[in-house]
């Protein structure tokens, strides 16, 4: 059975974790001397008070995991974690439902980017900083960050890696778990510190920069200003921010591997990064195509925004430098695309992964294969390694569930009032944990705030399922989960 006291200890652990962040919050709040330092405080009082609770529910705990354990752990962190980070919105009346302030959590933590918040630049700077640190925090995984900086705390954390990584093969650098971590997170600091430089570079001052080097990292989306990076005005800024973008989208361990080892061949080597280039690639000459001859742009300015629009969409990080719902409608198609398909596994962004594409593209060569060839053995190899039977069942398996996620929720958006193109976009757009979705109701560059009550709680479990890949939660959702065998 669940060992709910193992559950009870860890869960009370990472409320000290985000507590901390809140900290650093209240800092930010403390620095600008604004009124966000009441609820900074409130808010860190009560998830101590919490997590004291579970530790001591937890106390004496067997520090031994099964699988059920972890895939429980994984689904109640990110639960947990968006409900208490709730509380600073609620507490200082920056949203005023609990409906929408849990939707705003959940959509920082996943990296989703979705708002509904219509002002963003009335809200002080601690809760500026907050939205921004919920990105960077669940970028890589809640848990995966504790594995990295307090492995003790995560028993049988191979089990919690397992049920939190994303992509259907777990890459390490090291046979310690904890030390690939700490490796992984090492290449994620340099990325947002880099991006942070770049955008300095180009004259964002230092709380700007690391707002948006924080979004851009985790491939999140969320801006400090209504017109996120097209405030600026600076071409300098939206190219840095499309090249960190595209990088954020690469797996971790292989860009470790090409820049710390000197091993830049096996980039062009990996499967999976080469089909990721080449749709960034194709998606953009198309789009900037479609710019030139219908909306008469300029060439460099086609380019810019058909590439800084694309590796937005495909890394699912849902920055915006142009309005993507004044362009012609079949570019919505290719815009919808990148947010399935998504960027590497490995990396903090979202979609199905390049990866699966990949895979289900040799699935269909070997099918075909098959046909003429009815006894032959067909291996399926991704970047050398041997993908199993087990292994393409459960790639369809997603395939399918997520396909399926995405027509339930739209069918029911759609049954309630909402335009059709909006309904698919924000189905697709949750579960790939984009952020932006394309239509007229709701355009790329507008928040979330009109949908219904009902709409913002099912787009919230989409964005649950997308990050967590659907299996770690559903899993949790079967009668057989909860029985003794």
């Amino acid at each position: 059975m669940i060992n709910f006291k193992i559950i009870y200890k860890i869960l009370g652990s990472l409320l000290f974790l985000e507590a901390l962040m809140m900290l650093t919050c209240l800092g930010i709040a403390l620095y600008f001397g604004e009124e966000d330092t009441f609820a900074f405080l409130v808010s860190i009082v009560v998830t101590v008070l919490c997590g004291i609770l579970l530790g001591y529910k937890g106390r004496n705990a067997e520090n031994i995991m099964s699988r059920r354990d972890s895939y429980l752990v994984v689904t109640l962190t990110w639960t947990l974690f968006s409900l208490f980070g709730t509380i600073p919105f609620l507490v200082g009346g920056y949203l005023h439902s609990f409906t929408d302030a849990y939707f705003e959590t959940m959509s920082g933590f996943t990296t989703t980017g979705a708002t509904i918040i219509d002002d963003v630049e009335i809200l002080p700077h601690g809760i500026l900083f907050w939205r921004s640190l919920t990105h960077w925090i669940g970028g890589l995984g809640i848990v995966f960050f504790t594995i990295a900086v307090l492995p003790q705390v995560v028993g049988g954390s191979t089990k919690v890696f397992a049920a939190e990584a994303t992509g259907p093969i777990k890459s390490k650098l090291s046979p310690r778990l904890s030390t690939s971590a700490k490796w992984i997170w090492l290449v994620y600091l340099f990325i947002t510190f880099g991006c942070m430089a770049g955008f300095m570079l180009f004259g964002m001052n230092w709380f700007e920069g690391i707002n948006y080097a924080m979004s851009t990292a985790a491939t999140g989306g969320y801006s400090i200003y209504n017109d996120s990076i097209e405030h600026f005005h600076s071409l300098g800024m939206e190219y840095t921010a499309t090249f960190f973008c595209f990088i954020s989208g690469v797996n971790f361990t292989l860009f470790y591997c090409a820049v710390a080892k000197q091993k830049v061949k096996s980039l062009w080597r990996d499967t999976e990064f080469r089909l990721y280039l080449a749709l960034t690639a194709l998606f953009t000459g198309f789009i900037m195509m479609e710019l030139i001859a219908r909306n008469h742009y300029g060439l460099e300015h086609a380019f810019r925004s058909s590439l800084f629009s694309v590796v937005s969409f495909m890394t699912t990080t849902g920055l915006f430098n142009d309005d993507a719902g004044k362009w012609p409608h079949v570019t919505w198609v290719v815009l919808a695309l990148c947010m399935m398909v998504g960027g590497c596994s490995g990396s903090t962004a979202g979609g199905m992964k390049c990866v699966r594409i990949s895979m289900l593209f040799k699935v269909l060569r070997n099918e075909l294969r098959q046909r003429l060839h009815p006894h032959a053995v067909l291996p399926l190899k991704i970047g050398g390694v041997n993908i199993t039977y087990p292994q393409r069942v459960s790639l369809l398996a997603f395939f399918t569930a997520y396909l399926l996620l995405i027509f339930i929720s739209a069918f029911v958006m759609i049954a309630a009032g909402i335009d059709n193109t909006n309904a698919i976009t924000i189905a697709m757009s949750c579960i790939g944990n984009v952020g932006p979705t394309l239509g007229l109701e709701i355009g790329p560059t507008m928040s979330w705030s009109m949908l219904p009550d009902f709409a913002k709680w099912i787009c919230t479990i989409m964005m649950l399922f997308g990050r967590l890949e659907i299996f770690s939660v559903i899993v949790c959702l079967t009668p057989s989960f909860w029985t003794k065998n």
